[in-house]
């Protein structure tokens, strides 16, 4: 990968200098959807697909974007001078959004670069391509402008790009778990505080299967910000009655013995989701540290169904993906990831059965859908950082 993508860069921007290499990958949550804007837990994963950058500092304040995935298209020119959202500079805005967050935040940026972006995370699936993006653009400036900021740092100043320069007002999951990934563990991250400990995955026998359906979603276009506005609905008019900050405070029976005070039965549904699924990502996670890996399915299976009733974010293709999974013999659990309305489902499915999953569910969706799944077999990585020689 780096041989060819070094090829590309001193194609487009020449040969010299002092080239440097990094890498961030995608994630899967494993449970706690829409948990993490409430002040929940969640349990993502750093995978090992993910974004490739490489960059060279220049003497003038140009900034040049080009991205393999999107060879069709030309190198795109922006400046120092002008790092503002526009719609028509696309994938862009992604890196443009990291460095106005970084000005923002007190890093000030006083060279420009030439970039050059291959990410092999699906686009548009729901594994996070912004984040990671946005994440190695993060790592790629502490190292190339000796930044004095953490990991934790980029991952918020990547949220607070993703909030701020392109409107899409996302919790701190995605940029989280992409920074502080660990090989074979995933986050059980505390999002109201950022306490978090790593879980050992032990799945022996048995392998993790993302299924991409294929049906593009954007963050930006999709009800997400209409879902997180009823969540803090429900959370305004459960404070008329109870002391508490978030909705991820909050038990399944303290949820209950309150609920009657949300006037909207939508705003009920949407916050009932988030304290239930809180919940059900911790016993989780308890589950795993016990080895009933069997109970952790089950879970993800419940998740889904709240996804799918009381948050509505799934939509048929999902919901056809993960029925048809619960249908397979050797799955283990099933469920949608990601924000939704698109994207990717999860599955925990028995080594020795992945193949017959892969068959089977494909040809069922296809036969639904009336195009085919992308299947990808998975294993669990590092976060973002330097790609050593």
């Amino acid at each position: 990968m780096r041989q060819k993508m070094l090829n590309k860069f001193e194609e487009l921007y020449g040969d010299g200098g002092d080239i440097r290499f990094y890498f961030a990958p995608g994630r899967v949550n494993l449970i706690g959807e829409h948990t993490d804007y409430n002040g929940g837990h969640v349990f993502p994963c750093a995978l090992t697909l993910g974004t490739y950058a490489m960059v060279r500092k220049r003497d003038d304040r140009t900034l040049r974007f080009f991205s393999m995935n999107f060879e069709h298209r030309e190198v795109v020119e922006s400046s120092l001078d002008d790092l503002h959202f526009y719609k028509s500079a696309g994938w862009t805005n992604y890196p443009k959004g990291v460095l106005w967050a970084f000005n923002q935040k007190g890093h000030p940026i006083d060279a420009g670069l030439d970039i050059l972006l291959f990410g092999n995370i699906p686009n548009g699936s729901g594994l996070s391509s912004s984040a990671s993006v946005e994440v190695v653009v993060g790592v790629m400036l502490k190292d190339m402008f000796g930044f004095d900021v953490t990991m934790i740092d980029i991952a918020l100043l990547g949220q607070y790009a993703e909030n701020n320069f392109n409107g899409v007002n996302c919790g701190i999951m995605d940029q989280f778990s992409i920074a502080m990934g660990k090989a074979n563990h995933a986050i059980f991250l505390d999002t109201s505080d950022l306490s978090y400990k790593y879980a050992p995955i032990a799945l022996d026998d048995k392998k993790i299967v993302i299924t991409s359906s294929n049906k593009r979603r954007g963050l930006g276009d999709s009800k997400y910000n209409e879902r997180r506005n009823e969540c803090e609905t429900a959370l305004k008019e459960l404070q008329t009655v109870l002391n508490i900050s978030s909705l991820g405070e909050l038990t399944e029976e303290s949820f209950e013995s309150a609920k009657e005070v949300i006037k909207s039965p939508v705003c009920v549904r949407r916050a009932r989701h988030a304290v239930y699924e809180n919940q059900r990502t911790i016993k989780a996670v308890k589950a795993l540290e016990e080895n009933n890996i069997r109970l952790f399915g089950e879970l993800m299976n419940e998740s889904h169904r709240s996804l799918k009733e009381d948050y509505e974010v799934t939509g048929v293709e999902l919901d056809t993906l993960v029925e048809s999974a619960w249908n397979t013999e050797g799955v283990i659990g099933s469920r949608m990831t990601g924000a939704g309305f698109g994207g990717c489902t999860v599955s925990i499915v028995e080594e020795s059965a992945v193949d017959h999953f892969i068959e089977k569910v494909g040809k069922e969706y296809r036969e639904a859908i009336g195009y085919n799944a992308d299947f990808y077999v998975v294993d669990i990585g590092e976060g973002a950082g330097v790609v050593s020689d």
